[in-house]
């Protein structure tokens, strides 16, 4: 019997299956399709004659649904001798000859894995998300694969993953276990992946995808996106643009190694299987026992990357992010004014400059810990978690109580997964370490990593979180940094070492859903070196991240910018600080395009620069909302124009903030041309003022400008900015 599902159940169902039967009656006992539809974006699969599961589309979504069984007739590619590379979940060993999703090696030995279609149901979890959940199995073994597609009808977001079972006599080991496998039909494909360093996150680099397998991946263990993140662009037929084109956007859902496959295949489709790297962890699958891999995330749009981005940036805020739709703390933090030399006196003083300065919080950061072992550098003290009585002889709690009587709330770094050698914890558990047994250690940052496979270790970590907080209740914000990556992986408390990659997420997880479950809204700063630890796995425990430890504003443009096609502003942790050349104010401005804060000596500041930040901050108090909440439209990029300009418009498109930024300083560079806007109501007038200027100096823009909606989006309009107006910040509000 042919039937559909659709994400809503019942929504058209009768209508569908009665049109389908009277246009195409041949069809009806060979196929069964199940549409996964979104606002805009479709996936379908079908059920073949012999129970396959095959992808038959991904794109737009048609208006006409009963339309979907037809798509596969109107392609005439070459024969496909395995008849399995649309699988939807593709296993290895029986006739498949492609790149798998899936790789076992059964409890007899048998190599070879099929899936066939057992059955289907969609659960309605919400007005706007359903859950499809599509059973597979083996014919010949107790062994079933789960397939859950979890889809965010306005958003047009799919979130999908696996989860495997057996009831074998004896262990399964899974030697790849994707969690998602897609399949892409279009004249060519065009990759956007991003590469990197300490302080180069977020490089991008696009290319055509030839014939042959390009892995994304890593095998870093903790820092997850120091040289590759898991997040990736696929354009159809040519490179996308800001506002056209089809492109799909995706990324893993996972804080540790990932493995991205793009192969194209001999009929020239992409396939694409995305999950955790199997690299060094075949995992042992116990009788019973279930196996839930992280969720792989995508989206699509037919209008550009603009459009996607703003989709998922919702979606995040809705769904992914702690408190994405809430409210943030601006902040002072010590590290670049003080770095490991304070103590509580100077600390004091801070505390007042940041009154002074006007944010909301002080953020204490590395070097307040450790006696045996001061942490005085990076070389030392780590993993000891009381303070350091030379340097705070009365304790984290007088500085709390010092910054509630200053009037601003008070926040603290650590790093708890992490040990230097040179501490007590070291001596005590060195069992406790990630390290090879008799082999030679092998430093990152002077410092190895707790293995947190270990329940002990994870008693231990959450101990330091949670003792802070009792000991000072006051304590309104945490840092929390990981700065190492694994080398010589091994585990004294695992038997099974192939388990290890995976067990220390898990146990990673644990420790942040305890975090979580004693304190649900205390503001958390995902850290990590410098944008080494960010997906939305990671985001749903933390309120914000930090993309890069470079400040340098010219060069945080070009990181920012990236992330922004990924993450939402409100999640950016931007800190102005002493980095670059450029003056204060454009190095206030670029901080503003997201969560701002600061990292500089305020009591250095002359008058005017303290009286231009005090101004800031205020002024930022007055945008925030817009910036955090609202849509963002990227106006001119930082690669292909001397200019950067990126603009966010509130829900009502009453009220708008537009960045401008001077990125190329050779020949007399300058906005020569106006720029267009995005996102506004053409029917509405606005008026345009500039912001956030300098004591001392004017606008030399238009006082009080008027422009209907469709002058700015059609026309444009020209901040000004050159060599002398480096950074322009404009107000963009409705005339009433």
């Amino acid at each position: 019997m042919k039937f559909y599902q659709f994400p809503f159940p019942g929504s058209g169902f009768l209508a569908v299956c009665t049109a389908w039967f009277f246009l195409h009656p041949a069809r009806l006992a060979a196929q069964t399709l199940i549409p996964l539809e979104t606002g805009h974006m479709a996936m379908v699969l079908e059920v073949e004659q012999n129970k396959d599961l095959d992808i038959i589309y991904f794109g737009k979504k048609l208006k006409n649904a009963v339309e979907y069984g037809l798509i596969p007739r109107q392609y005439k590619q070459p024969e496909d001798y395995t008849r399995s590379l649309n699988a939807a979940y593709t296993p290895a060993g029986s006739r498949s000859l492609a790149e798998p999703a899936i790789t076992v090696t059964h409890a007899d030995g048998n190599n070879s894995l099929d899936l066939k279609y057992v059955s289907h149901h969609v659960e309605k979890i919400s007005g706007d998300v359903s859950l499809l959940t599509v059973l597979l199995k083996d014919p010949v073994y107790d062994f079933e694969v789960s397939l859950y597609y979890k889809s965010y009808y306005r958003d047009d977001v799919v979130e999908q993953w696996t989860t495997i079972r057996h009831h074998e006599k004896g262990s399964v080991t899974l030697h790849k276990f994707a969690s998602a496998n897609l399949y892409l039909k279009a004249e060519s494909f065009w990759l956007n992946q991003y590469h990197g360093d300490w302080a180069k996150e977020m490089r991008p680099e696009e290319s055509r995808l030839t014939h042959g397998i390009k892995t994304l991946d890593t095998k870093l263990g903790t820092r997850a996106n120091l040289f590759q993140p898991s997040v990736f662009m696929v354009s159809f037929d040519k490179p996308a643009t800001e506002d056209e084109g089809s492109v799909m956007y995706g990324g893993l859902e996972w804080s540790g190694n990932f493995r991205i496959d793009l192969e194209l295949d001999p009929l020239d489709n992409l396939r694409i299987m995305a999950g955790i790297n199997n690299y060094a962890s075949p995992y042992q699958l116990q009788p019973g026992e279930a196996f839930t891999t992280p969720a792989f995330w995508y989206t699509f749009s037919d209008q550009g990357k603009g459009d996607a981005s703003r989709r998922l940036q919702r979606w995040a805020r809705d769904y992914k992010i702690l408190d994405g739709n809430g409210n943030r703390l601006t902040l002072l933090n010590n590290w670049e004014s003080t770095y490991f030399d304070f103590n509580e006196a100077r600390l004091a003083g801070i505390l007042q400059d940041t009154k002074k300065l006007g944010v909301d919080l002080f953020l204490l950061d590395d070097g307040w810990f450790a006696n045996k072992y001061p942490r005085n550098s990076d070389h030392a003290g780590l993993g000891d978690w009381q303070e350091n009585r030379q340097k705070l002889p009365n304790g984290i709690a007088a500085l709390v109580n010092e910054a509630q009587s200053a009037g601003v709330k008070f926040g603290i770094w650590v790093e708890p997964e992490m040990v230097n050698p040179k501490s007590e914890l070291y001596e005590k558990h060195p069992d406790w370490v990630v390290k090879q047994p008799n082999r030679e250690e092998y430093y990152f940052r002077n410092q190895l990593v707790l293995d947190l496979s270990n329940p002990k270790v994870q008693d231990f970590v959450f101990n330091i979180i949670d003792s802070l907080f009792i000991k000072n209740p006051g304590l309104a914000y945490i840092k929390w940094d990981c700065n190492a990556v694994i080398y010589n992986a091994y585990s004294a408390h695992l038997k099974n070492q192939s388990a290890f990659y995976i067990e220390y997420v898990r146990g990673l997880t644990k420790v942040l859903e305890r975090v979580r479950g004693k304190y649900p809204s205390v503001p958390m700063m995902l850290c990590s070196g410098g944008g080494g630890r960010v997906d939305y796995a990671a985001l749903q425990f933390f309120t914000e991240f930090w993309p890069s430890d470079n400040t340098d504003p010219l060069e945080r443009i070009f990181i920012q910018w990236e992330y922004s096609y990924f993450y939402p502003a409100i999640t950016s942790s931007n800190h102005v600080t002493d980095w670059g050349r450029q003056p204060l104010k454009f190095r206030t401005d670029v901080a503003m395009m997201g969560k701002l804060g600061f990292d500089i000596q305020v009591s250095k500041l002359n008058g005017p620069d303290l009286s231009f930040c005090q101004q800031a901050i205020k002024n930022y108090d007055s945008l925030k909302q817009i910036i955090w909440h609202g849509d963002q439209y990227r106006l001119s990029d930082p690669l292909n124009h001397a200019v950067a300009s990126v603009i966010y418009v509130d829900e009502t498109k009453s009220s708008a903030v537009m960045f401008n930024y001077l990125v190329n300083y050779r020949y007399d560079e300058k906005s020569r041309v106006p720029i267009r806007l995005k996102g506004l109501d053409a029917v509405k007038k606005y008026r345009i003022t500039e912001t956030n200027l300098y004591p001392g100096t004017n606008s030399t823009l238009e006082e009080n400008g008027i422009y209907t909606g469709d002058f700015l989006m059609q026309i444009g309009f020209n901040p000004v900015v050159n060599a002398n107006r480096t950074s322009v910040v404009l107000k963009i509000e409705e005339v009433r």
